[in-house]
This record gives structure tokens, C-alpha cells and sequence, in this order.
């Protein structure tokens, strides 16, 4: 390569955690840009968060939000990167006012995956014995859980996926995992899965199973690159995620979970709040129809219009107004129905098990 042509090449810093699954995720979305942009070379740095750092305590106790992004924004925000991949289900639903996410990537399986102990290997939840200890660091997990599964009990584990499969395999305290499924399968460990937990048995996380990179907002050139990566029916759903979530005023503390749906031009979407101990349970499902009227062109505006902070010129603007709308009618919905109640009370009983 001529020293004139390495010249025109632009160098583009990426941020990431530096947990190996955040690397593999990182690492897809760069691989994906090189083919896309030939002329672009990519540095990855990657960091560790507040929630990489704080292992001995449930992420609902902890009391800080961004426990897994703060730092990564920081950086972006300092220009040290030029943008940031996320899980999704990480992102707070209202972004720091001069971040934006540019991309959303084609979802993974959204769904919730249990791993069993070695012993119980040919076993699903329903056939483990009384009062055996399911860990997972989710109250939205645990809560729906306990409605399906009242003989199981549950307990936080916490470490980055390696830790936690090593804690199920070498200690004796655990029967079983439950995980994100999308990653256990991005660590190419599908083989571990014993039951699959499907909508009828536990809603996912708002946003579970995809990719997102967060760009400063008024980084056109970043937005215009990584706005190649965006898959439209994945970012439509989680859109409506979003906006469910951040009409409620609920995050990672309090049992939020949703199942979104796309069929045709419909967007479907169930939404439920529950309390702790999974003894309250709001469900709802409503749907909505979405226009396929021309995206959004230019990149290079600063009216750029982003929706629960989300932004796509390949993506229909009234399709993206329809689905954040059915999410925070679905928010309105479940409010009336007493969510609110329910989520303070949630809330109530996080902060006291912080102070403990």
C-alpha cells in the first residue's frame, strides 16, 4: 500500500467492554463495517465499567444507573472513541442529551436460555427438585419465575458469563442458570442449553438480544458510517421496547419485560410489570400499524430526528413515530392498570436492600 493511500484511509476508535462476550460483539460490528467500508481501519479499545467492577452485589441493589456504560460514554463523549457497542438491554432509555444510537443490529434470539448443572443435565425447570437454586442477577427473570416455577428458589450470580457458568459447573450451590440466550450463544456454548424459556413461561429484557452502537450526535460523519448496520424490523421493535421503558420510568431494579412481534406491516407487542416477589402481574398486548413511507435521507442535519434516542436515515419516520407511540400507550395502559404502584413499591424495596 503507497504511503499516499495509507494517508486517505480513516482511522476510527471503537469502545467497548473488555469482557470476552463484549469482545465478541465488538468484533462482529467491525467485522461487518470492513466489509461495508473498505477504506476505514478500526481501533478497538475497551475498558471496564462500574458494573464490570462491582461483583458482590445484585445489579438491582446497587442504586447507580449506567452500571455498564458510564465510563464508555465518558469516553465517547471525551472524542478518546468515535463510538461505542453496546448490548442493547444495557442502554438507559434517555440517553445522555449529546449521545444518540446510530445503529441498531439484527437481533440474536431474544429469549431466555437455562443451564443446567451437569447432574441435571436432561432436566428443564419444571423437573428439578424442591427448593433447588436457580441463579440469575435479573428481578424481571426471578419475578416471572417464581410465578411458573413456585418450588424453585432463586439467587443472584453475578461475573461475567465465564465466571458464572464456572460457579454453576464447580460449586454445588447452583441447579441451574438462567441467562440471555443471545449471548450464550454468541459464546458459541448453544450446546449448554437445556430449555429455551419461551413468552407463555418469561418475557425478555426491552431490547435483549441486540447489538447497539451509541454515537455523539452530532458526529455526522460516525452516524452515516454505522447507519449501514441498522436492521429495520429489529430497530422498530426495540423503538417500542424503549419507549415502554422510559414512559414507565422503570430500568434494570425494577421487573419490566416485554415480547414484540412484526408481522406484515402490524407491530405487535406485549408488555408486563410485575412486583419482586412476582405476586403482581399487569399484562397487557396491543398492536400497531406502521407506514412504509420514504426514510429519513440526510445525516448531515442537525434536526436529524431520533426516537428514545434512537436515529435511522434508512428507516421510515412514521414507522419509527407509530412504534415508539404503541410503546408508551402500552405504558399509558399498564400505568392505569396500577403499574405505577407496583413499580414504586419495587423501587422501594431495592433501596432498602441497598442500605442493608
Amino acid at each position: 500500500m503507497s504511503a499516499e493511500s495509507m494517508e486517505q484511509r480513516k482511522m476510527v476508535r471503537v469502545g467497548t467492554r473488555k469482557s470476552q462476550l463484549a469482545m465478541i460483539q465488538t468484533n462482529s460490528v467491525v467485522a461487518s463495517l470492513k466489509k461495508l467500508c473498505h477504506d476505514v481501519d478500526f481501533d478497538i479499545i475497551s475498558m471496564s465499567t462500574t458494573g464490570d467492577k462491582i461483583l458482590d452485589t445484585a445489579l438491582s441493589k446497587i442504586g447507580e444507573k449506567s452500571l455498564f456504560t458510564k465510563e464508555l460514554e465518558k469516553a465517547l463523549d471525551d472524542g478518546r472513541v468515535d463510538f461505542v457497542v453496546h448490548s442493547l438491554k444495557d442502554l438507559q432509555s434517555t440517553l445522555p442529551p449529546n449521545m444518540v444510537i446510530g445503529a441498531v443490529l439484527e437481533r440474536e434470539d431474544p429469549y431466555d436460555a437455562v443451564l443446567m448443572h451437569p447432574k441435571h443435565a436432561t432436566k428443564h425447570l419444571a423437573d428439578l427438585p424442591e427448593n433447588s437454586v436457580i441463579g440469575t442477577s435479573s428481578v424481571r427473570r426471578v419475578a416471572q419465575l417464581k410465578r411458573k416455577y413456585p418450588h424453585l428458589k432463586f439467587e443472584s450470580v453475578r461475573g461475567n458469563l465465564n465466571t458464572r457458568l464456572r460457579k454453576l459447573d464447580e460449586d454445588e450451590m447452583y441447579s441451574a442458570l438462567v441467562l440471555a440466550a443471545a449471548g450464550v450463544k454468541r459464546m458459541d456454548w448453544d450446546s449448554r442449553i437445556s430449555q429455551t424459556l419461551l413468552p407463555d413461561e418469561c418475557l425478555y429484557a426491552v431490547g435483549q438480544g441486540a447489538l447497539a452502537v451509541e454515537v455523539r450526535a452530532n458526529d455526522f460523519d460516525t452516524l452515516a458510517l454505522v447507519s449501514k448496520l441498522n436492521h429495520e424490523e429489529t430497530l422498530l421493535r426495540c423503538v417500542a421496547e424503549r419507549a415502554l421503558l422510559r414512559e414507565l420510568e422503570a430500568g434494570c431494579s425494577t421487573p419490566v419485560a416485554v415480547y414484540t412481534e412484526i408481522k406484515g406491516k402490524e407491530l405487535y407487542m406485549t408488555g408486563a410489570v410485575l412486583s419482586l416477589d412476582g405476586s403482581e402481574c399487569l399484562k397487557e398486548t396491543m398492536q400497531t400499524t406502521l407506514s412504509d413511507t420514504q426514510p429519513q435521507q440526510d445525516t448531515s442535519s442537525a434536526d436529524l430526528q431520533h426516537y428514545v434516542s434512537v436515529v435511522a436515515q434508512t428507516v421510515s419516520h412514521q414507522a419509527m413515530k407509530a412504534a415508539e407511540d404503541l410503546g408508551i400507550d402500552m405504558a399509558k395502559l399498564l400505568i392505569s392498570k396500577g403499574a405505577g404502584d407496583i413499580l414504586s413499591v419495587a423501587r422501594q424495596q431495592n433501596a432498602e436492600g441497598e442500605k442493608k
